[in-house]
C-alpha cells in the first residue's frame, strides 16, 4: 500500500516546504521508490488561477489544466512523476464539495460539521491525489501541508492528517515538520525557542513529528540539535540542519548527507537500494562552476516579487546549465520603460517579455520588443509577450496604426489580438466563454499538441510536434496573418483544430520567437528545454560577439 509522509511547517511561512518536500521526494525516487506529491492550501480560493501574483506568486499549469500552487512547479522540477488537478486542493475546495454533497442529500439530513465531514473529505482528497500517479500504485506520496501550524485556516488540514495516520497506519505514516532558528547577530546565538514552541503547538493540536527540518543560516551545532532534541522529544538523529544553499538544487544532497531518507524509509518499512544522486551532484557542480556568463533583461509586469516568474527563472537556470553558463537575469518593471525611455536596455545579451493580464505596463513591453528587433537582440516572447510583439510588429511593420489587443484597447481599429470565444479543450469537448464569463476557469488552459512547420527555427527546436501547457484567454486575430507573412513574420505552428498561431518567429533576425504558451512548466534541471536552451545559446552568441 502507499506510505505517506505529511510535511508541516512552523514559526513563519516562506521557509521553504515546497523545495524540503521536493528534496526529500527527489532522494525517495533516486532509491527506486515510485513517488508523488500533493500539496494542501488552506486558503478559501477555490484554486489559485484569479490570486493576484503580487500576493501568492505564479500560477503553475498542470497537463491536464489545472491552476494550481507554485509549489507543483518545485514537484515537476525535482521528480519524475507529472502532477495533475488532484494533487492540489485548497479549503474552498473541499468546502465547496462537502456543500455540494449536502444539497444532494448525501448527508441524509445530518448536521454537517468540519469533524467529521470536512476532514474526511480532505482525507479522500489526499488519498485520490495518491491514486492519480503511477496507475494508483505509488509506494510514497509526501504531502505538503501550506500555512503555519498555529493558523486558524491550518487546523482542519492537520486535523485531517492526524486522524488518517491512524486510518492507514503508524506505520504507514511519517511526520516531518519544518521550522525557523533564527541567528541574532547581535547576542551572536543561534536560537532554538521558535523550534521549541512551534513543536509545542503541533503536538497540542495532536501531531507528534517524527523528524525537525531546522531551518537556518548555517548548520546548527549539536549542542542546539540535544536541545531542540530534548524538549522536542525527537531523537537527536531526526534533527535535520536544513542551511542557506547557494542553489535549491544542493538541498537534496544536504538532506541525505544528513540520512533524512535512511530515516524515512526506516519509519515507513521500506527497503529499498541505495540512493543514487550522481545527477544532482552533477547539476550542482556546473551551477557552481560556470565557463561564461550573460545577462538577459525580463521586462515584466511584476518583477517586485521573486515568486511571480518562478518556473521561467529556474527555466532559464537549467538552460544555463545544459550550457555551461551562469544566467543572470535583471528584472526590469515595464512601466519604467514607459516612462524612461529604453536607455534601460542597453548592454543586454538578450529580451525576455513574459505573460500577465491586464493594460498596466504593455506599451512598455511593446517598447522593449521594437528595441529588441532594431537592434537584432535575441528576444523570447511567452504568451502576453507573444501578443505584444504581433502588436508591435502590426504598428511598425506593417503599418496598422493603433494595433491592439481588445484586451487592452476595447475599441482598437485593428484588433490583431481578440477574445476567443469558442475553442476546443484538451479532451476534444468545445468551451465557450464571452465577455460576461467568470474569470475562473475560462481560459484556454493544460496540455495541447501542434503541428509544427517544417523548416522553421521552431522545428529545429521542437521537431514535427510541440506540446506545451497553455494558460490565457485572448488569441492572435487570423484575420491579420496574411499581412504579417506578407512582411516576413513566420508563423510556425497553428493548433490544428481553430488554426490558432502557437508560435512566430523573424527570420534574418538573430533569435526573434514567441510562443501563446508557456514552456517554462516543462522544463527540469536533469533535462532542461530546447527552447531556452535554444534561446541562451543566441545570448551567448550575442555576448560573444559584442565581446569579441
Amino acid at each position: 500500500m502507499t506510505k505517506y509522509v505529511f510535511v508541516t511547517g512552523g514559526v513563519v511561512s516562506s521557509l521553504g516546504k515546497g523545495i524540503a518536500a521536493a528534496s526529500l521526494a527527489a532522494i525517495l525516487e533516486s532509491r527506486g521508490l515510485k513517488v508523488t506529491m500533493i500539496k494542501l492550501d488552506p486558503y478559501i480560493n477555490v484554486d489559485p488561477g484569479t490570486m493576484s501574483p503580487f500576493q501568492h506568486g505564479e500560477v503553475f499549469v498542470t497537463e491536464d489544466g489545472a491552476e494550481t500552487d507554485l509549489d507543483l512547479g518545485h514537484y515537476e522540477r525535482f521528480i519524475t512523476a507529472k502532477m495533475h488537478k488532484p494533487n492540489n486542493f485548497t479549503s474552498g475546495q473541499i468546502y465547496e464539495s462537502v456543500l455540494r454533497k449536502e444539497r444532494r442529500g448525501e448527508y441524509l439530513g445530518k448536521t454537517v460539521q468540519v469533524i467529521p465531514h470536512i476532514t474526511n473529505e480532505i482525507q479522500e482528497f489526499i488519498q485520490r491525489g495518491a491514486a492519480s500517479a503511477h496507475d494508483g500504485k505509488p509506494d510514497v506520496c509526501v504531502v505538503e501541508i501550506g500555512g503555519t501550524v498555529g493558523d486558524i485556516e491550518s487546523l482542519p488540514f492537520v486535523e485531517a492528517v492526524r486522524q488518517m495516520s491512524f486510518r492507514v497506519g503508524r506505520n504507514n505514516t511519517c511526520f516531518i515538520h519544518l521550522t525557523l532558528c533564527p541567528w541574532i547577530p547581535s547576542a551572536g546565538e543561534l536560537k532554538t525557542k521558535p523550534t521549541q514552541h512551534s513543536v509545542q503547538k503541533l503536538r497540542e493540536e495532536g501531531v507528534y513529528p517524527d523528524m525537525l527540518l531546522c531551518r537556518a543560516e548555517r548548520m546548527i551545532p549539536e549542542g542546539e540539535r540535544a536541545k531542540i532534541s530534548l524538549f522536542s522529544n525527537v531523537p537527536m538523529d531526526c534533527v535535520i540542519s536544513v542551511a542557506d544553499a547557494s542553489t535549491i538544487y544542493e538541498v537534496p544532497l544536504m538532506l541525505h548527507a544528513q540520512k533524512l531518507d535512511e530515516l524515512v524509509c526506516k519509519k515507513l518499512g521500506l527497503e529499498t537500494a541505495p540512493a543514487d544522486l550522481s545527477a544532482w551532484e552533477q547539476i550542482v557542480e556546473r551551477i557552481k562552476n560556470p565557463k561564461r556568463e550573460i545577462t538577459i533583461g525580463m521586462v515584466g509586469k511584476y518583477v517586485e516579487y521573486a515568486d511571480s516568474y518562478k518556473s521561467l527563472n529556474e527555466a532559464l537556470i537549467h538552460a544555463g546549465i545544459h550550457t555551461e553558463t551562469k544566467v543572470r537575469t535583471k528584472l526590469i518593471d515595464a512601466t519604467r520603460i514607459e516612462e524612461e525611455g529604453t536607455a534601460v536596455l542597453e548592454g543586454l545579451d538578450a529580451i525576455l517579455v513574459p505573460g500577465g493580464f491586464g493594460k498596466r505596463g504593455t506599451e512598455g513591453m511593446i517598447k522593449a520588443i521594437e528595441f529588441a528587433r532594431e537592434n537584432k537582440i535575441p528576444f523570447l516572447g511567452i504568451c502576453l509577450g507573444m501578443q505584444m510583439a504581433i502588436v508591435e510588429f502590426a504598428r511598425h511593420v506593417c503599418g496598422l496604426g493603433g494595433a491592439n489587443s481588445t484586451e487592452l484597447d476595447p475599441g482598437t481599429p485593428h484588433p490583431v489580438v481578440a477574445l476567443i470565444t469558442e475553442w476546443k479543450d484538451r479532451t476534444g469537448e468545445v468551451q465557450k466563454r464571452d465577455e460576461e464569463s467568470d474569470l475562473g476557469g475560462t481560459m484556454r488552459l493544460g496540455r495541447q499538441e501542434v503541428p509544427v512547420k517544417a523548416g522553421t527555427l521552431a522545428h529545429r527546436i521542437y521537431g514535427d510536434v510541440v506540446a506545451e501547457r497553455h494558460r490565457h484567454r485572448y488569441e492572435v486575430n487570423n484575420a491579420y496573418l496574411a499581412q504579417y507573412e506578407e512582411k516576413g513574420l513566420v508563423i510556425s505552428a497553428r493548433t490544428p483544430s481553430e488554426h490558432l498561431p502557437e508560435m512566430m518567429e523573424l527570420p534574418g533576425h538573430p533569435f526573434f520567437f514567441a510562443v501563446q504558451f508557456h514552456p517554462e512548466f516543462t522544463s527540469t534541471p536533469r533535462f532542461g528545454h530546447p527552447l531556452f536552451k535554444a534561446y541562451v545559446e543566441a545570448a551567448i552568441a550575442k555576448h560573444e560577439e559584442k565581446n569579441a
